[in-house]
């Protein structure tokens, strides 16, 4: 069977990378987190105190960019975690502090032209799954299989709340949903590579569907695409 792109995009918080894991596990593909690689920098910038507030240092952080070095290594249970400059980050990136501040570092045209390439570099040899803003729009606009997920900000911002108490990390629910709102008005708004559904691509609304009704759609369509090609 010919091995294909899948491109999962969609509104944060709808549960994008643990579908797109899954899904690659199953199908035996790898998994790229693209919203970890924007995380990663975040955190730098937040280490290397380049955040005034809200407003960033874009100048020093873009004469860092060439010494951040963004990877992926499969842990004991055979999930990718991220590492920043040889660092695992996976649950740092993960908290409040990097959440606020993403998508103002992923509206930065420097970083997402970095990026876009070390991502495009990663899906040469095909068969993998990669989850972001714009994959099926901007980093692999000829993916075979282009997903766009959606779900209600409450919804999203209840199962954020939900991952950060399970980890023991501290949760506002008004906060998170707060940052929910925030994060879907920079992404769909910014200047380079806006939030938006690929013309291609299919519409998955996650709101009420369980986690087994989400696997058993994904397969499906999966399916149907490969035994097209």
């Amino acid at each position: 069977m010919k091995r294909i792109i899948i491109a999962i995009d969609g509104f944060s918080s709808c549960g994008k990378s643990t579908m797109a894991k899954d899904l690659a596990r199953e199908i035996g593909y790898i998994y790229i987190d693209s919203g970890a690689m924007y995380r990663a920098v975040t955190l730098y910038s937040l280490r290397h105190h380049y955040f005034n507030g809200n407003e960033i240092d874009a100048d020093k952080l873009q004469q860092d960019m060439p010494a951040i070095q963004i990877s992926f290594k499969l842990n004991a249970q055979q999930r990718p975690e991220t590492y920043l400059n040889s660092e695992n980050v996976e649950n740092e990136i993960r908290g409040m502090e990097v959440s606020s501040r993403v998508s103002l570092i992923a509206a930065l045209p420097f970083v997402r032209e970095a990026l876009v390439r070390l991502q495009q570099e990663m899906g040469k040899e095909k068969g993998i799954v990669m989850d972001g803003r714009d994959i099926g729009t901007t980093v692999f606009p000829d993916a075979e299989m282009k997903v766009f997920v959606t779900a209600s900000a409450e919804i999203r911002a209840q199962r954020r709340f939900d991952e950060l108490k399970a980890k023991g990390q501290p949760a506002s629910f008004e906060e998170i949903l707060q940052n929910v709102k925030e994060r879907d008005y920079i992404d769909q708004n910014r200047e380079v590579s806006p939030l938006r559904k690929a013309d291609d691509a299919l519409l998955l609304d996650n709101s009420n569907l369980t986690i087994a009704e989400q696997k058993e759609w994904l397969m499906t369509q999966f399916k149907r695409i490969t035994e097209e090609k």
